[in-house]
């Protein structure tokens, strides 16, 4: 019997199983409902045109990387459950000091000690052997100031800039707070957030943009500054109250004030 005609055979049958048990209806239903199509996703325009040059070396980069790399890119530890000597049988991607997580358990470790475990995260991850040649990431919650480190400067939550309606009082706040992540080696921040809180019954809505009114501060005005203070190089912002080590050569000296 052709393939078509067993299924032309087998209709009426599957039909009338479904009258009987309507849940086996439901869950065809369902299936059908779940089903994955790629081609309607929109597509993506990137703000930046394609290199050619960087697209060759990413795919070289690819090809010469293992599955333990590719999965170790997408997971990232705590400082308190990883050293920089795990990199090298563990090749994680990204590392974060969450909650009260700091260099070796001190609360009131000095900045020079931030960026002293910040270089030893970042030279392992090239150094060790079998290494994807990507650096690990250090990601930190400087959403209102770099509040882990003792001495910087503590802003009010976003709550309080937003009800200023003033973008270029936030693009400064985030200046300051860039700067002062960046001189203790840490590569990424998980701010700005321009996050709208629509019901203050919610306890973290003094994560979000609100004026004292209720209405958002323009997310676009508000989260553009924010996000060029964060990406920028920072033009006039207040020196760290903090001496800095000396400069270093290597990757992760300290940025000049000039």
């Amino acid at each position: 019997m052709r393939p078509g005609g067993i299924a032309h055979y087998c209709a009426p049958y599957l039909g009338a199983l479904c009258l009987l048990n309507p849940a086996l209806g439901r869950a065809a239903e369902t299936s059908a409902a779940q089903a994955v199509h790629p081609e309607r996703w929109p597509r993506l325009k990137p703000a930046l045109p394609r290199d050619p040059d960087l697209e060759s070396r990413i795919e070289a980069l690819l090809a010469r990387m293992t599955s333990a790399h590719k999965v170790g890119q997408l997971i990232q530890a705590d400082i308190d459950s990883i050293t920089p000597d795990d990199l090298a049988h563990c090749p994680l991607g990204s590392a974060l000091n969450g909650g009260n997580s700091s260099p070796h358990g001190d609360k009131l470790a000095p900045p020079g000690e931030w960026l002293a475990l910040a270089d030893r995260f970042y030279d392992a991850s090239l150094g060790a052997g079998g290494s994807s040649g990507i650096p690990l990431l250090w990601g930190t919650d400087a959403v209102h100031g770099h509040n882990n480190i003792p001495g910087v400067t503590i802003f009010p939550h976003n709550i309080g800039p937003g009800a200023t309606r003033d973008p270029a009082l936030i693009r400064r706040i985030d200046e300051i707070t860039a700067l002062e992540v960046r001189v203790t080696g840490l590569d990424w921040a998980f701010s700005p957030s321009a996050a709208v809180a629509r019901d203050a019954r919610w306890g973290r809505t003094y994560e979000s943009r609100r004026t004292h009114s209720g209405a958002p501060l323009c997310r676009g005005d508000g989260g553009r500054a924010a996000g060029r203070a964060r990406r920028r190089r920072p033009s006039v912002v207040s020196p760290p109250r903090w001496r800095p080590p000396p400069p270093r050569q290597g990757r992760r000296s300290i940025p000049s004030r000039d």
